[in-house]
Order: structure tokens, then sequence, then C-alpha cells
């Protein structure tokens, strides 16, 4: 299974808000900085983290983004189930003629099931480690 630039973008804001100290904010433009990544891509990913409650975006003249709850609760497959889409293969568009005697759809299933399982034993904080200290000097965006 492959994921999306998209989540391989949140788990790095994610990873990078992880390493402020708690309740501190940072901008957008600090992230695609440190990752040398598009801020309209990450941008979108700000805000569907938002919305799925893993981020807090606060706008205005002070305003800035962090995590919304600690790194022991943000859960590896919760933010993957949040932001993609986990349709492994579609057997009605356009109709497969085979549907009806096909055992692969649930294998499939199966499959996801179990990289999702794996996901859900982790947490931002397990990928934090107790270096966040080093996580941290190598996130400082380049002079």
């Amino acid at each position: 299974m492959q994921l999306t630039s998209f989540s391989d973008f949140a788990f790095r804001a994610l990873l990078y808000l992880g390493t402020l100290p708690e309740g501190e904010l940072t901008s957008i433009s600090k992230v695609t900085d440190v990752y040398g990544v598009s801020r309209n891509h990450m941008v979108k990913v700000v805000n569907k983290l938002g919305h799925a409650g893993f981020v807090t975006t606060i706008r205005g003249k002070n305003g800035g983004i962090k995590l919304a709850m600690k790194p022991e609760a943000i859960v590896l497959g919760e933010v993957v189930r949040a932001l993609e889409p986990l349709k492994l293969v579609d057997c009605s568009n356009p109709f497969c003629h085979i549907v009806p005697a096909c055992k692969l759809k649930n294998v499939l299933v199966e499959a996801g099931n179990a990289f999702l399982a794996t996901l859900d034993n982790y947490t931002l904080a397990d990928m934090l480690g107790s270096d966040r200290d080093e996580l941290l000097v190598l996130l400082q965006p380049p002079s």
C-alpha cells in the first residue's frame, strides 16, 4: 500500500509541530521551509488536519498552527483514515464482470485493515521518540 503525498506532508507537519514546546504556534511557511515542499499543498494539508482535529489553526496577526492534542493521543492509523481514500480497488467502475466469483477484493480489504491495524499501534509520540531535541535540530529551516 502506498500513501499519497498528502499523508506524507501531513506526517511531516505533525512531526515538526510535535517537536515544538507544548502550545507553541508556528506558521505553515516555517513548516514548508523546513521540508522544502509546496506551500499551497501544505495549506491544504494543514486545513484537513485542522478539520480532523489533529491541528489547531489560529488566524490573524498573532495566529499560527499547533498540535490540537498531545502527541501521545495522535494515532497514526487515525491520521491515515482522516486523510486517505482507503478504497484499494473499485470493482464497480467500470464494472468488472468477474465480481461474482472474485476473491481479490476481500483479500485487499483484509490487507488494508492489517496495514491500518499496524499504524494503530503507534502514535506521534512514538515517532518523536526520546530524541526530540535531535529531531528539532534536524528540522531547522535551511539558512
